[in-house]
């Protein structure tokens, strides 16, 4: 059982290096998860609720700490870093103000009795495997609607990002989160198949690729668990006949190069109408070309590294390919000399179905631009995806667009003139091939509750 050694993507130095637990091991920390559940669950709803609070000021405190270890371990830009932590904090809030509210009683006037009520139990042990690209905030996101359910969670992150892992548990703990609450698991993929089987375990929560969801999806169907999937994407912006063509290219080029193009909701496919192609293009190539590039722990730096080395060889393959298939690319795309894991800001163009440009997720900061005939067949392009997580609308009618993100646009979260990553208000999750199930708005702290209905008879 080999260990995990984390590398800084932007050196290639090495950080440090974690022993992975045997199944045994992972096994009987997930019992004592089950058993810290046991007394958790008890605790009202107003507890939970402080203890919740307590745990958001815990990450405020240690924000600088744990910020600069995301950026050593995966590349983030330091000031990303510093957001992500304070809006795992304003998730620990939301959750604090909120989750008393969503899980209180229901009560109901059923036929076959004098009154009903609907309480939301929680079931137990959620385990959740996390990916790289937000080290922090995609553990928080399933972590804290659970812990305000009542459940017991446990974290099997991306290994890249161990010591982040490793940390918040830490942070945790200093919040006063019981003992064995929130356990993280560095174990290898064959364990966490069995963590997946573990009688223990109630529910699986998984953010990753549509390849990873199908895997831990038959897993977690075999021995019936519960679960959510957060996917992949090829998030389409749509850029209409009718947009701001210098707001149209400041808000899509920010949506793709965020968090160095590593995001489930970048925007990956513009699609931007004939009237305005030629304009729009311009700009937001220039917008790339601008691109700084460098050290992701300097303050003026745009861009910083991929996450990895391998996956910036997988991303120069999906480019090699696209342009071998008729793609062109006109600004970007190779692999710069030097050390660490940088790639350009890259847009491609000519892009059409056939290419991965098209077809598939480009997880790095490369851009596919697409011609549409007018906004009708923006629209179309958009949603001839198997995917379905976000998507954008860049126009001038914003009535309008309201229209097409509700009756039209085929995904879960549809940003109009505008860019952003999630919102504790606001449900996150996608359709079609990005997944199934919600998080945040409320909606994830019933995803793992038992919604247990009570007849009372006439008194």
């Amino acid at each position: 059982m080999s260990d995990i050694t984390t590398v800084n993507p932007a050196t290639g130095e090495e950080i440090a290096t974690y022993s992975r637990l045997s199944r045994e091991e992972a096994c009987a920390a997930v019992d004592k998860c089950h058993a810290a559940f046991e007394q958790w669950r008890l605790r009202s709803l107003d507890d939970r609720a402080q203890v919740i609070k307590n745990l958001g000021k815990a990450l405020r405190d240690h924000k600088e700490e744990l910020a600069r270890l995301m950026t050593e371990e995966v590349g983030k830009l330091i000031g990303d870093s510093r957001d992500e932590v304070e809006l795992c904090a304003a998730i620990c809030d939301y959750t604090a103000a909120n989750g008393p509210r969503e899980l209180a009683d229901e009560q109901r006037d059923p036929n076959n009795a004098g009154r009903g009520i609907v309480t939301y139990s929680p079931i137990g042990v959620i385990y959740g495997v996390q990916p790289w690209n937000f080290p922090a905030y995609q553990v928080i996101r399933y972590a804290i609607a659970n812990l305000m359910t009542g459940n017991g969670v446990v974290l099997k992150h991306a290994s890249n990002c161990t010591g982040s892992g490793l940390k918040i548990a830490e942070i945790f703990a200093e919040g006063g989160l019981p003992e064995n609450l929130f356990t993280v698991l560095v174990i290898d993929h064959d364990t966490s198949d069995a963590i997946v089987e573990h009688d223990k375990v109630r529910g699986v929560t998984l953010t990753g690729s549509d390849g990873a969801g199908k895997h831990i999806a038959e897993a977690a169907g075999k021995v019936l668990k519960p679960l959510v999937l957060e996917l992949g994407s090829n998030d389409a912006y749509l850029v209409l006949e009718d947009t701001d063509i210098d707001k149209a290219a400041e808000v899509c080029a920010r949506a793709r190069l965020y968090n160095n193009g590593q995001t489930c909701i970048n925007g990956k496919r513009f699609i931007v109408t004939d009237k305005v192609y030629d304009a729009f293009l311009e700009k937001f190539v220039a917008k790339f070309e601008a691109t700084r590039i460098g050290d992701p722990l300097a303050e003026d730096s745009d861009m910083g590294p991929m996450a990895r080395r391998d996956l910036r060889e997988d991303v120069q393959k999906q480019v090699d390919q696209s342009v071998e298939k008729g793609a062109r690319i006109a600004c970007g795309g190779e692999i710069p000399d030097g050390p660490g894991a940088f790639y350009p800001a890259t847009v491609l163009v000519d892009v059409a179905p056939g290419q991965p440009a098209y077809d598939d997720e480009i997880f790095g900061p490369v851009a596919s631009v697409i011609r549409a005939k007018n906004d009708e067949d923006a629209m179309r392009l958009a949603n001839d995806s198997r995917y379905g997580l976000g998507g954008g609308i860049l126009c001038g009618d914003t009535d309008r667009a309201i229209e097409l993100a509700k009756t039209h646009f085929d995904t879960g979260m549809v940003f109009i003139n505008t860019y952003g990553v999630a919102d504790p208000s606001m449900p996150f999750g996608g359709v079609k091939n990005s997944g199934y199930g919600r998080e945040h708005g409320g909606f994830g702290i019933k995803e793992f509750a038992n919604a247990k209905a009570i007849f009372v008879g006439a008194e």
